[in-house]
């Protein structure tokens, strides 16, 4: 039974990764539709595509090897622009080393270009 479907999509690309897989398969949602598309834009995966089938919607993940860890942030946590760098330091390895994923008003995004537009959100998840 799936707890966190999120996580559980988080946690099987970074098993997928680990032990050198070239793809992999996770349960679809629209919040992590825009997590893949934030990760793929800077490099962290290949491509990601949607297929339906009988059982529900799911996403094929094509991986490139570059994840060492990603998973989510929980609970939620509001965070301010001048916030961001005191989460870096909490879950990022070093500095401007991965990204923390954020749910702002103008949508999902990486915390550099929320810095950029200048808004805050809650903090979603990590990739490095």
């Amino acid at each position: 039974m799936l707890q966190d479907p999120l996580a559980d999509a988080l946690t099987v690309i970074k098993n997928a990764e680990r032990i050198g897989k070239i793809s992999c398969t996770v349960k679809a949602s629209t919040l992590l539709g825009n997590i893949l598309k934030v990760v793929q834009e800077n490099g962290y995966i290949k491509s990601f595509e949607k297929i339906e089938d009988g059982r529900g919607a799911k996403f094929k993940i094509e991986l490139k090897g570059k994840i060492v860890n990603t998973n989510v942030i929980k609970p939620s946590l509001s965070v301010k622009v001048e916030e961001f760098e005191k989460w870096e330091k909490r879950y990022l390895p070093g500095r401007n080393m991965g990204l923390l994923i954020i749910s702002t008003p103008k949508g999902v995004m990486q915390h550099n270009q929320a810095k950029e537009l200048h808004v805050g959100g809650k903090l979603i998840s990590f990739v490095y």
